[in-house]
């Protein structure tokens, strides 16, 4: 591992593959004064499109970052390059949604405080009373309470997008928050809204995957980690994990094993956004290994 200063960066990017993308792209950071501290390339054979992500150290004597950016925005006009640049110690501000069920909210709540989450934590929002979370330590967190029904969807919804704004919110990670979101709000939230599945996707899909799972007799169970989209649990996946279970689990076992494939998961997951190391790629992720 590298240990990353004050001045390194992160630059994301993805475009029509061509030759000498690398080249291209070494060549702009080196004559900006920049030195490459660890880069991963990706080459989707399938559909055309390559994907890069580059950490790099701004020397002593480099430019500035606006002239560095003013030089990528210049490349990525001329490769028709989508692309992000951001200093690395710069920390994304997370909004987590939970119901009743706060498992995964503990756990990135403690992830958080001990720094493997690098992350600020801009509200804790539920459709459920506190008093339903009472296991989870929220000291000093903006917490509110939103409820919903059918006929307050719309208002409700409307109330998280003004958070979401208020508190220049960057992801929303849905912690076990048990609401279909509405199509509306999924596009206003495309590309950074996290959702744990408690199923290995795209099977048993919606309510109770593990009776689901049980009724079947499977032999692994999973979650998953996806981008939430207008269909529901059909979003980009990031990251997946299983379990091995056995005829004499009850459906109830199968919850408990699930809770904590969940929350690794989950976890992993929002690391992976946090750092920059997940791309979009139609209805798949690239996603780059730390």
């Amino acid at each position: 591992m590298f240990v990353m200063s004050d001045r390194s960066m992160i630059l994301v990017l993805s475009c029509p593959d061509r030759p000498g993308i690398v080249s291209a792209v070494s060549s702009r950071l080196f004559e900006a004064g920049c030195n490459i501290l660890d880069a991963q390339q990706f080459d989707d054979t399938e559909t055309g499109q390559f994907f890069m992500r580059v950490v790099f150290d701004r020397g002593e004597q480099a430019k500035s970052e606006p002239e560095i950016r003013a030089s990528i925005a210049e490349l990525a006009d001329h490769l028709a390059m989508r692309f992000t640049l951001r200093q690395s110690s710069a920390k994304k501000r997370v909004m987590l949604l939970v119901s009743k069920f706060d498992h995964c909210l503990a756990d990135l709540l403690y992830r958080w405080r001990i720094g493997e989450l690098p992350m600020e934590v801009t509200a804790i929002v539920s459709n459920h009373g506190r008093e339903y979370l009472s296991s989870t330590d929220l000291a000093e967190l903006p917490f509110y309470h939103l409820p919903v029904t059918k006929q307050t969807k719309m208002e409700q919804e409307t109330r998280i997008w003004e958070l979401v704004q208020e508190t220049h919110t960057d992801v929303v990670v849905l912690a076990r928050y048990m609401q279909i979101l509405s199509d509306g709000f999924s596009a206003k939230l495309s590309g950074r809204c996290i959702n744990i599945h408690h199923s290995f996707l795209p099977g048993f899909k919606g309510a109770k995957p593990y009776h689901q799972a049980h009724e079947r007799g499977v032999k692994l169970i999973g979650a998953t980690a996806h981008y939430v989209t207008s269909d529901l649990d059909e979003g980009p996946i990031i990251e997946q994990d299983v379990e091995r279970i056995s005829h004499r689990d009850t459906p109830g076992d199968l919850v408990r094993k699930g809770r904590d494939i969940e929350r690794r998961v989950l976890a992993r997951a929002v690391r992976h956004h946090l750092e920059d190391r997940v791309v979009l790629n139609g209805r798949k992720t690239v996603v780059f290994s730390a």
